[in-house]
């Protein structure tokens, strides 16, 4: 018998399209006893709640209208840490449905809801879910505080004080010793947990920490073998293909992502990601089919990018399609008017049918409008800035090309990222000015971080932290300079005083550094630090976990 008390206070978001649904739905968690409901009719307006409100329990259904299923928000959810580690999330199917969105273990949401259903089926689902939630609220608490030291300590005990969580608490446990660079902690207990239960994903977190501990043979071996049991096990593809890519094989990796694709056609940053590598190994005709996939699936996306069409341009080009390409900078400049890059993305893609077509005038034009964009864009990928750089460098532009290679260099976030970098301009015959422009990167890098230091060694740490800040801005993908800005952070609150911003600029900041460099050795006293912070000014993690405290 469920515990009805254990519903109130909860709060539930419904998305669904049809107006009757929602209405159905509204009155089940009404008689579940939840009160706190919003709704929501599409997957815009539902992140558009959860971009100001978090959620206990969201209820989805899996056919939204308007371009976007189900699968793709919960992806756009998790991606952009819309959805907090303790909401629970339930896909509402038919089941029609079910084993398309089943098959997505990635993806996976804490339920699925089958239809037709009743109440009493609904409040044994959410009841089960909930029991599990409460019991993890701890560990979840202290993710949400950035002391995930104290989380495992919260894993271990949570195993003990719960069995039949035990499994659960073990896997929560292995992931955080990886988020902390710990694999040598982390493989002993996947390989536990694979050899007591031979599960799957026990066997690929352990793939994960071989990968991690550079044994890229054995991880290979181990990935391929999962494959020959489970042929719809999507993360081991996406992983396979990491491991192919690590080893010098992209051939190899955008086959094993190709294959994934096929299975699961609606997850677009792996369909991204195969376009990428299949045009870097020069199958642009594979790579012109994917960016017109992820061009056509974004389309309905809050979180659609105008690089998308860039690189669906650059794929025509190279495939010798003009016309096409023309069309897509049309819907490009159309369909993401006043999107953020979008400037940007369509003087880059210009310049490409330009250069193809030979219109030297109109290529200098979109030159021009593109390195003029690029001063006001923001989270570019070095592979758009590249593309500029090569067609300004080819161009008899060596000026802009320089200009926009000292900023890739300089956001470079580690050595093979610099190598490539660097050797766009050893192939225009330029290896003088490359080695030259490495140099100035990296002594902006040092000089940027030096001055942060000095303000803070003068006691002006507030000056320190918009120095640093605006250099992580610059250069989000450098390891030093997120570092950097993270001491800056920590240290202008520990003298100054808790500000709500700041804190969580430091957790970003953290996480970045965990994200581009998990191996740095300072990292334990980084975290060691915020987590003395955080006690000396009594902060806390908020409502859920004062719910972990009473759990």
């Amino acid at each position: 018998m469920v515990d009805m008390q254990q519903f109130k206070g909860l709060s539930a978001l419904i998305i669904e399209p049809h107006p009757g649904m929602r209405a159905s739905l509204h009155n089940m968690l009404n008689l579940c006893g939840l009160a706190k409901i919003d709704d929501a009719a599409n997957s815009s307006q539902a992140i558009r709640q959860l971009g100001v409100k978090t959620f206990d329990l969201i209820l989805c259904e899996y056919d939204l209208e308007g371009g976007q299923d189900g699968q793709q928000l919960l992806e756009d959810l998790r991606h952009h840490k819309l959805m907090q580690a303790a909401t629970m999330f339930f896909m509402v199917t038919g089941e029609g449905s079910f084993a398309k969105v089943v098959s997505a273990v990635e993806l996976a949401p804490s339920d699925y809801i089958l239809k037709p259903f009743t109440a009493d089926n609904m409040l044994e689902r959410i009841g089960r879910a909930l029991d599990k939630r409460n019991a993890f609220l701890p560990v979840y608490a202290r993710i949400a505080m950035g002391d995930e030291r104290g989380a495992i300590a919260a894993c271990v005990e949570g195993a003990a004080r719960q069995a039949r969580y035990a499994t659960e608490f073990q896997r929560l446990r292995a992931e955080l010793h990886l988020l902390l660079g710990e694999a040598a902690e982390a493989e002993p207990l996947y390989a536990g947990l694979y050899g007591a239960k031979a599960i799957a994903w026990a066997r690929l977190g352990q793939a994960k920490t071989l990968f991690q501990l550079g044994r890229l043979g054995e991880a290979r071996e181990m990935l391929e073998a999962l494959l020959g049991q489970n042929k719809r096990f999507l993360d081991a593809y996406d992983w396979l293909a990491r491991v192919h890519e690590a080893e010098g094989h992209p051939a190899r990796a955008q086959a094993t992502l190709a294959a994934a694709v096929a299975l699961s056609p609606h997850a677009l940053r792996r369909l991204r990601r195969f376009g990428a590598l299949a045009f870097e190994a020069g199958d642009a005709e594979a790579a012109e089919k994917a960016f017109k996939l992820v061009v056509s699936k974004a389309r309905h996306s809050e979180f659609r990018d105008p690089e998308d069409h860039a690189r669906l341009v650059q794929s025509l080009v190279r495939n010798g399609d003009p016309v096409q390409a023309a069309a897509v900078i049309r819907d490009l400049d159309k369909s993401m008017a006043g999107q953020r890059n979008g400037p940007l993305c369509s003087a880059v893609a210009s310049a490409m049918l330009h250069e193809y077509t030979g219109n030297e005038a109109r290529l200098g034009e979109s030159l021009d409008a593109a390195l003029a964009a690029r001063r006001h864009s923001v989270g570019v990928s070095a592979a758009l800035k590249m593309e500029l750089a090569r067609n300004c460098l080819g161009n008899g532009r060596e000026d802009g090309a320089a200009e926009v290679m000292r900023e890739v260099m300089r956001n470079a976030g580690s050595s093979a990222a610099m190598a490539k970098a660097m050797a766009l301009f050893e192939g225009a015959g330029r290896a003088d000015l490359a080695v030259a422009l490495a140099h100035e990167s990296r002594q902006q890098v040092a000089d940027m971080v030096a001055a942060g230091a000095a303000r803070a060694k003068e006691g002006d740490f507030r000056g320190a932290v918009d120095l640093m800040v605006d250099a992580a801005a610059q250069l989000p993908d450098n390891p030093q300079v997120l570092f950097n800005a993270a001491v800056a952070v920590l240290k202008c609150l520990e003298n100054n005083g808790w500000d709500e911003r700041l804190g969580q600029c430091a957790l970003d900041y953290i996480g970045g550094v965990r994200r581009l460099d998990a191996q740095n050795a300072k990292l334990p006293a980084l975290s060691g630090l915020h987590q003395q912070i955080l006690q000396k000014y009594n902060i806390r993690a908020g409502r859920w976990l004062d719910a972990a405290g009473a759990a």
